[in-house]
């Protein structure tokens, strides 16, 4: 054995007896798992529309719906640019099995159909033209407008949904576009804007967040009282916005404490977020990120959607080590 597997298997060793020792000497299966499903919780998919009549707007969406028929908390997606409903599976499927009910947004304007049935040269610039601020006001009024109907939909005699979610605790999450999106509805002040938060949300993951384009991070992000949980990695510049790594490190230190966690992911490009590395990334993504990302974002929206103390004591204990390498960061406030 090598002087550094032997050091790396300690460490490992150290952590899981300090996670052991954070939950108490219960049985395994009194131990706080955040990774855990339970068997038989694979959701039912269901894809709706929500139309918005006000702004003449169609809203795709997905629901992951689980197998628990009780009224539960609800998360919300918003995809990346160019991304759409159908994108980060893993998530839906994994937050559903632990019984939320996950809702994946489509945003028409920043989704799939611009680049759709553009030759490959043309496509980036479609994207980059639909990166844009009138989107993020699409963008952030689709969320409302999802959010309205899905009251509609919970008391609606004989709808699918009718009775199923828990709407005085919604989550919202996003990655990318998706994050800015998220940003913009959890509470960030926009310089000389009006503000577009919407007071039913209660907590967010965002992946891949981003500074302000105008005023200082202070500015924007110094009145969110809201639990955060950011998300980013080593390597996360974006191909499109020239979003630098050094505006995403700046989103934390200027949020006030109290609910705010930062995850930095060593080595993890942009797309470490998605279901697939993008077609131009040579080299094998890390499984562990999935794993970790799974990990960390069930245990927030444990602790901070259902009160779950045992999620709590994790996240903010020794736990989250645990499903970390050492080269990762993780800080809370």
């Amino acid at each position: 054995m090598t002087c550094h597997s032997s050091s790396r298997r300690l460490r490992l060793f150290a952590a899981a007896m300090a996670f052991w020792l954070c939950h108490g000497s219960g049985t395994a299966g009194q131990l706080y798992d955040p990774l855990h499903v339970p068997a038989g919780a694979a959701p039912e998919v269901i894809d709706l529309t929500v139309k918005d009549a006000k702004r003449q707007r169609e809203i795709p969406v997905r629901v992951y719906l689980p197998a628990v028929r009780t009224p539960v908390p609800v998360i919300l997606f918003s995809h990346g640019l160019g991304g759409s409903r159908e994108n980060n599976r893993y998530l839906g499927r994994h937050w559903s099995g632990r019984g939320y009910v996950a809702v994946f947004l489509q945003h028409p304007g920043s989704d799939e159909s611009v680049w759709k049935g553009k030759r490959p040269g043309a496509r980036k610039s479609a994207l980059k033209e639909a990166a844009n601020a009138r989107n993020l006001l699409l963008r952030a009024g689709d969320v409302t407008a999802v959010l309205d109907q899905l009251e509609r939909w919970n008391s609606e005699r004989g709808h699918r949904l009718a009775g199923r979610m828990d709407l005085s605790r919604i989550g919202m999450s996003g990655h990318s576009f998706g994050a800015i999106t998220a940003q913009a509805v959890c509470g960030q002040e926009f310089s000389g804007a009006a503000p577009l938060a919407d007071s039913r949300l209660s907590a967010a993951v965002i992946m891949s967040p981003s500074g302000p384009r105008r005023g200082s991070p202070g500015e924007a992000f110094g009145g969110i009282a809201m639990p955060w949980l950011l998300m980013t990695g080593t390597e996360d510049v974006a191909p499109i916005g020239g979003i630098t790594l050094e505006s995403r490190l700046s989103v934390y230190p200027a949020l006030p404490p109290g609910g705010k966690y930062e995850l930095v992911l060593y080595g993890a490009k942009h797309s470490a977020f998605s279901d697939r590395p993008l077609r131009d990334e040579a080299e094998s993504r890390n499984p562990n990120h999935h794993r970790a990302i799974l990990a960390l974002s069930t245990a927030f929206w444990d602790a901070w959607l259902r009160g779950d103390a045992r999620a709590r004591q994790w996240l903010d204990g020794a736990g989250a080590k645990t499903v970390l390498e050492p080269r990762d960061r993780w800080q809370r406030k």
